[in-house]
């Protein structure tokens, strides 16, 4: 049976989303079985239409499955990502890791590999920060935190060990450098998730 990859994101103009398919590119070449899906929209109205870009992707959605319970419970392994927003994710996204109380109380998240992506419009408004803050949910979880590390050459110009990152100056989409940087990480993923989830199985 494949590795099962989960890949859950918020966005509000689609670059994170873009991060989340490269991600999800990246697992998929390294074998596994990848679903993705995003998170509920909880900002008001007024607030989305103050941001044409934000307004624009919530009117040009939905653009995946509203990520579940059963979700969490089904991957082996899993990536969260969110744009930075003052130095931590979005409240849409721990609006859903608030939910996932229940799993935890039955062990159900403990072991699985996990990992975190970001982005932000300056270089210093809160990458890390925001990539260290959703790991911090995965410390709770009992999860095996993974880093992007700087194992690959490439990495070496994104810049992130933490989790893949972009910088969005002036609206921009990723870039390939970005893109790839998230493709290496799914694909890193899933390979230590086919690792750690052999092992459970065996015992060994």
């Amino acid at each position: 049976m494949s590795t099962r990859i989960l890949v859950v994101y918020y966005s509000a103009t689609g670059n994170t989303a873009a991060l989340a398919g490269a991600l999800a590119e990246g697992a998929g070449e390294a074998g596994a079985e990848v679903r993705v899906r995003t998170v509920a929209e909880t900002a008001p109205p007024e607030a989305i239409a103050s941001n044409r870009r934000w307004q624009g992707w919530v009117d040009s959605g939905p653009h995946h499955e509203t990520a579940t319970l059963a979700d969490l419970e089904w991957a082996d392994g899993l990536a969260l990502g969110s744009p930075t927003r003052f130095g931590g994710p979005a409240a849409q996204l721990k609006s859903f890791v608030d939910t996932t109380g229940g799993l935890w109380a039955q062990g159900k998240l403990a072991g699985k590999v996990a990992t975190s992506f970001t982005s932000a419009s300056t270089a210093h408004g809160g990458l890390e920060a925001t990539v260290l803050a959703i790991n911090n949910i995965f410390y709770h979880w009992g999860a095996i935190v993974l880093p992007l590390g700087y194992a690959d050459p490439h990495l070496l110009e994104s810049g992130n060990p933490y989790g893949g990152s972009f910088v969005s100056r002036a609206s921009a989409a990723p870039d390939d450098t970005a893109l790839q940087a998230l493709r290496i990480q799914g694909r890193r993923l899933a390979t230590i998730t086919t690792h750690v989830a052999t092992g459970l199985k065996t015992g060994e």
